[in-house]
């Protein structure tokens, strides 16, 4: 699999994340601080996630766009598309629920201009990384039953670890 690598593109009301390669928890900091700033937004009329060229990615990854996904229905009444025409993560998704927070198109289709690349470098301390992956995973397990109990153990030993 390829390095992992997140980009972004945003217009007055719109945002495109494309995640590329393999993606995983050492992106997961500058993830996080972009949707701050999606989140800090008066209005958004459209959140495009473009896994077109996504070869992996891993469960905190997946949290972090479910928070993503639930904070645009509740904030700005959208639901964001995610495009997966991969039929393994498209069943990953599906799996993990995010079909119930997430419009997910299995379509090559993207919107992405004037993208830039988020850094892969770590903003943060240990410490923040296992918040980041803290919180994604309790956000996956409040999206259905089967990834709470999928993700109980790891959530108990983060949360000890605080």
């Amino acid at each position: 699999m390829s390095r992992g690598k997140i980009l972004v593109s945003q217009d007055a009301s719109s945002h495109v994340i494309k995640l590329e390669g393999d993606v995983r928890v050492v992106l997961c900091a500058s993830l996080n601080d972009y949707m701050n700033t999606i989140f800090k937004s008066k209005t958004i009329s459209r959140i495009i996630v473009d896994m077109v060229e996504t070869e992996g990615v891993d469960s905190t990854t997946l949290g972090l766009l479910a928070r993503l996904a639930i904070y645009s229905n509740e904030k700005f009444n959208i639901r964001p598309i995610v495009f997966c025409p991969d039929a393994s993560l498209y069943e990953t998704l599906m799996v993990m629920g995010l079909d119930e927070v997430f419009e997910i198109v299995k379509s090559k289709q993207s919107d992405l201009n004037n993208c830039r690349e988020l850094s892969s470098e770590s903003t943060g301390s240990a410490v923040d990384i296992k918040a980041h992956v803290l919180m994604a995973h309790k956000l996956l397990s409040s999206i259905n039953e089967k990834n709470k109990n999928e993700f109980l153990d790891l959530i108990a030993v983060l949360e000890k670890e605080k």
